[in-house]
């Protein structure tokens, strides 16, 4: 905007004043802007003064009638004088362009924000600061608008603008509340739907348009603007899972998880192949999960993201459910539908780094602010993203927030934190010279790890019974241990060498596997030292890696095999458990999140018996105490063989917190049928083959135990009795102790 140069009439107001609006470099509008005491003549007087370009007229609208405003600038600065008056009154502008409209001034109304909002915010303990920032439509004194509020500390203006506007960066310019560096604005007559960002202009002709950092809706991508919506109407029906859940999430308590991404689950092949809506996912997802048996849904991120390919990992929507599927009201119907259905609902949370979209949080006022000005601190060397900065107060604060809103707000069961070894270490993914030690010359991020723990600690707080998870690589010590025996604080974290080593012992061709016997049994000397979650995740089944079933060494039936005995291993072994959607039904493709997933492999036979598996895997887990009751502390594991490597054989017994409730695994990792053999067993009795994964319901070859076999009274593995069992091929066995009785009977 060119300097002004001449006005057309006299005003109140400072000329350089007029031209810093006229120019959208006023920090401080209401200075200016709006009804002000003032002098005319000596006398003094109300001016009130608007700024509306390309406005031909405008009048000041009270009880007593319409006063027309004089025209000082032809860029469109009004303003009209009352004399006599010395209290500022209510007063709405008319205009007259394209017909006479008339709306309340924004500049007439007093701050929405309270001192004390402003001193938690800047304080870091205001836990629901999404009740006060971003976009709310509220009743502001007897007015229906919505409240505009953003941090943006080192901007010299704000200003909200959209379609209302214009895109008008000059209309609407904010007020900065004093040293916090929240801009905040109330605009009258706005209502839900209203599409909006924040223009943010910043020292060095920094000129940024950003969606807003607490927005609740956006558009859909390509477009990125956000959109004001009500996310408080939504009536919940789910008291009576809420009621339960700390008892049926307890770490005592099966969970067997379904991970999925929504977009790319089942999608919509006479509608150009589009993903499920929210309230499809509700119908479809749902249904077919609670028809499998299991626990929990796992979404990945459903945060707002601008990029299809991320997979959501890079987050721009701190406090969005993507739009991608729906309304905030519909993802909240798909979670209610989901607990009405007594399935728990896990989102994947991703605080470790946003990206460098210009829309988003990365250089939102013109400076670093949400991440660290120092690039060895700054950018993610594998995934060109910004780090968050846990040591600046307001953004630690934003991130809590964020994981309380998804809990309150959506009523989730869990959050399962993205990328934690990638926070807790300096010098993640770094070469030497590239990363800066803390203070006592360490590469652990003590700002991050105190971040982290202030995180679980909060979020168990205000929401006992939910659980945190985290994806968690490396061997940091206690991850899953409360806070305040230096652990910290998550309830469960993601067993990732389990996943390695399994993985890469079921690769290799059965003759072979006795060279690899410790890749099975490694993880029990380490299995009680967290509160494990055993994975088999979407990261396992792309980028080359092929689908699990893929994986598998041997022909058809061996594969089909081999992954029906690792899902019986999966199910046997301590631990939580997550499945990735389509290893269920055994995918040939790895998984491609632009494409449905391959249902139509269920018209084959092997595929729908392997699902058939996998649902009785589940149903047989939620029956039995002993495969989940005690699953974090040695008493409910023992070994009963695991030397047996000529042979690729293991066997072990998981217990119950009665110890007499107890089931017997064995497991036979060949194609060998083994006749004859001795397993030792702590009772005497009848043992009931209660699963047999060589079943021909489910594609295997039949050798089976059935109905069952009783005790001898011969000891062996150091047990008092023993059976004499058939070992399926590549076959998984749970025996169930039935009755006592005379041994041999």
């Amino acid at each position: 905007m060119p300097r002004a140069t001449k006005l057309l009439a006299k005003t109140t107001a400072p000329v350089e004043e007029i031209e810093q609006i006229l120019r959208a470099e006023h920090s401080d509008p209401f200075h200016i802007l709006g009804a002000h005491l003032v002098e005319v003549d000596g006398q003094p007087a109300i001016a009130v003064r608007a700024f509306l370009p390309r406005a031909p007229r405008v009048w000041v609208v009270r009880e007593a009638g319409a006063t027309p405003c004089a025209r000082i600038h032809p860029e469109g600065f009004f303003e009209a004088t009352f004399p006599g008056e010395t209290q500022v009154f209510p007063y709405r502008l008319r205009v007259e362009y394209h017909g006479q409209h008339e709306f309340e001034d924004p500049y007439r109304f007093a701050p929405v924000l309270t001192d004390f909002d402003l001193h938690l915010f800047a304080e870091g303990t205001h836990h629901n600061t999404y009740e006060k920032m971003g976009a709310h439509v509220i009743e502001h004194e007897r007015v229906r608008g919505v409240a505009f509020a953003v941090w943006a500390p080192n901007a010299q203006r704000v200003s909200v603008v959209g379609n209302f506007n214009n895109w008008d960066g000059r209309r609407h310019p904010m007020r900065v509340r004093g040293a916090t560096g929240v801009w905040e604005l109330f605009i009258p007559g706005l209502e839900d739907g209203e599409i909006y960002k924040y223009e943010v202009k910043g020292r060095n002709d920094y000129l940024g348009l950003k969606a807003d950092p607490y927005g609740f809706y956006s558009e859909v991508r390509p477009k990125t603007a956000s959109v004001v919506y009500d996310i408080n109407r939504y009536s919940w029906n789910d008291s009576t899972w809420l009621a339960e859940r700390a008892k049926r999430q307890g770490l005592d308590q099966p969970m067997a998880v379904y991970e999925v991404h929504a977009g790319s689950w089942r999608r919509v092949p006479e509608e150009h192949h589009r993903p499920l809506s929210y309230t499809e996912l509700a119908e479809q997802l749902v249904s077919y999960v609670k028809e499998m048996g299991f626990t929990h849904i796992q979404l990945m991120p459903v945060m707002e993201h601008p990029l299809d390919e991320s997979w959501g990992y890079q987050t721009t929507g701190y406090f969005a459910p993507t739009s991608r599927h729906g309304a905030p009201d519909e993802f909240m119907y798909f979670v209610d539908c989901c607990h009405q259905n007594g399935i728990g609902v896990i989102l994947d949370w991703v605080p470790g780094h946003f990206p460098s979209d210009a829309h988003g949080l990365s250089y939102f006022d013109g400076t670093h602010l949400y991440s660290h000005n120092d690039p060895r601190m700054r950018e993610h060397p594998d995934w060109g993203t910004r780090i968050f900065n846990y040591g600046r107060t307001e953004v630690r604060n934003f991130l809590w927030t964020s994981a309380l809103f998804w809990l309150e707000k959506y009523h989730a069961d869990g959050l399962r934190v993205d990328a934690v070894a990638s926070m807790l270490y300096l010098d993640y993914s770094r070469k030497a010279g590239e990363w800066i030690p803390n203070r006592y010359g360490g590469n652990e991020n003590l700002e991050a790890i105190d971040f982290i723990k202030r995180f679980n600690e909060l979020t168990h707080q205000h929401h006992p019974g939910i659980l945190s998870i985290a994806e968690e690589s490396t061997a940091w010590a206690m991850v899953s241990r409360p806070t305040y025996v230096g652990g910290l604080g998550f309830s469960l974290k993601w067993n990732m060498g389990w996943m390695h080593d399994t993985l890469l012992y079921f690769s290799k061709e059965s003759v072979h596997r006795k060279y690899h016997h410790n890749n099975l049994t490694f993880s029990l000397l380490y299995a009680f030292n967290e509160n494990f979650v055993l994975v088999l995740s979407h990261d396992e089944v792309v980028h080359g890696k092929r689908s699990l079933l893929a994986k598998m060494p041997g022909d058809t039936w061996q594969q089909f095999a081999n992954l029906r005995a690792l899902y019986g291993f999966l199910y046997a072994h301590p631990g939580k458990k997550l499945l990735f959607m389509g290893g269920e039904f055994g995918q040939w493709n790895e998984w491609n999140a632009k494409a449905s997933l391959d249902w139509h492999l269920l018209e084959q036979e092997p595929h729908r018996k392997l699902q058939r598996l996998v649902a009785d895997l589940n149903r047989l887990y939620r029956a039995e105490r002993s495969l989940y009751e005690v699953d974090f502390e040695w008493n409910g594991f023992e070994w009963i063989d695991f030397h047996d490597a000529d042979n690729s054989v293991i066997a072990f017994l998981r217990r119950a917190r009665d110890p007499s409730d107890h089931l017997v695994v064995v497991c036979n990792f060949t194609p060998m049928v083994r006749q004859g053999y001795c397993l030792g067993v702590p009772e005497a009795g009848y043992y009931r083959e209660v699963l047999n994964t060589d079943s021909t319901d489910y594609g295997g070859s039949g050798v089976v135990n059935a109905p069952g076999r009783a005790a001898l009274p011969t000891p062996w593995h150091n047990q008092p009795y023993h059976l004499e069992l058939t070992l399926p091929p590549l076959g998984v066995v749970f025996l169930k102790p039935e009755r006592p009785g005379p041994a041999g009977a």
